[in-house]
């Protein structure tokens, strides 16, 4: 069988695969990915995400899964949360420098998947 040249998105997920086995802590299941992602687009956007408005997405999963998986985000450091001045039942949740972390080395790893290394 002939080899098909992979694609970059292909060479992409290569990439993040070797991080994994380079870095072998705890992987992020997809909720989780999926929460990081949602966290992370609303503080560059400057929106201040509540727990609350996390928890409210059941097209993720359940109420109580999506609370599990935002303590597991914070037990991990990728997310903080803060508590409101004001209202101390509400809590923001805003990522950390490791979360930010995650996303430079996804970013280097899409480069070098663009440019065919």
């Amino acid at each position: 069988m002939k080899a098909i040249k992979p694609s970059a998105y292909i060479r992409f997920l290569n990439a993040i695969d070797s991080l994994d086995r380079i870095n072998p802590i705890k992987k992020l299941d997809s909720t989780e990915e999926q929460l990081l992602n949602k966290i992370t687009l609303a503080a560059t956007q400057g929106h201040n995400l509540l727990v609350g408005d996390l928890i409210s997405l059941s097209e993720l999963c359940s109420q109580a899964t999506l609370h599990g998986r935002i303590k597991n985000l914070v037990v991990m450091g990728y997310v903080k949360l803060n508590e409101d001045k004001s209202d101390g039942r509400k809590k923001s949740v805003t990522p950390t420098a490791k979360a930010l972390k995650h996303y430079e080395n996804l970013s280097v790893c899409l480069e070098k998947a663009l440019r065919g290394n």
